[in-house]
């Protein structure tokens, strides 16, 4: 699978925001590391368990539990993966909304991808955790607002790599037909004690990015004025 390392679109502030999101999640996954053979029972505690979402009294819970579900990962190579992503698309999504308003967007998108996720696997005990839906909703939010730019992308064919300089539409639009395709699939598979990859929790937060994007850019919220 092919793998974005950096794009090419200028932005005109620091990602204050983004930066303190990845510096979180690092955090909280070291916290992770530390815990030992206790980390599995923190999880079963404090992470989001589909099948006891919207039971009785559960309100105040669920929702705790999907904010720090954000925060959490199941291993180096799933957070690693979610920061890259992150750090390469979210400085510009957040250049275009302005600081606030894309942490308030960034929540919205991990929110919308957990029901989402608990949608698709009503049943499932396991804990649901990781940054992806929300990241996912930056993508979805990225792809509207920046269709045309560039995005160096390392691609692996058979023994070598290869760079290349690949408009967005195509690295993200890709990376959503495949989440579509596989939730779809995973659908006729789900199980009560399923793990693996949130497919529906990607699609849900690509949903709801895709959806702030398009209004963000018919309003041209952020936009640079353009002179004559």
């Amino acid at each position: 699978m092919a793998i974005p390392l950096r794009d090419i679109q200028p932005r005109r502030t620091y990602p204050y925001v983004t930066t303190a999101l990845v510096v979180i999640n690092a955090a909280a996954f070291l916290y992770e590391l530390s815990l030992g053979s206790r980390l599995n029972g923190m999880l079963q505690q404090v992470a989001f368990v589909p099948a006891v979402y919207d039971e009785p009294g559960n309100f105040i819970a669920d929702n705790r539990s999907i904010l720090v579900s954000m925060f959490l990962h199941g291993g180096w190579a799933h957070i690693l993966g979610n920061m890259l992503y992150l750090w390469i698309f979210g400085d510009n999504v957040e250049d275009r909304l302005g600081h606030l308003k894309y942490l308030l967007f960034y929540f919205a998108c991990g929110w919308a991808a957990t029901v989402s996720h608990a949608w698709a696997n009503p049943q499932s005990t396991t804990p649901a955790i990781g940054a992806s839906g929300a990241i996912a909703g930056v993508l979805g939010a990225y792809l509207m607002m920046f269709p045309r730019a560039r995005v160096v992308t390392l691609i692996p064919l058979g023994f070598f790599l290869r760079l290349a300089e690949l408009p967005a539409i195509l690295v993200l639009g890709f990376w959503f037909v495949l989440q579509l395709f596989s939730g779809v699939a995973s659908l006729g598979a789900r199980t009560s004690e399923g793990g693996g990859v949130a497919f529906w929790a990607h699609i849900g937060g690509f949903v709801v990015g895709l959806a702030v994007g398009l209004v963000a850019r018919a309003l041209r919220l952020g936009e640079r004025p353009r002179y004559r």
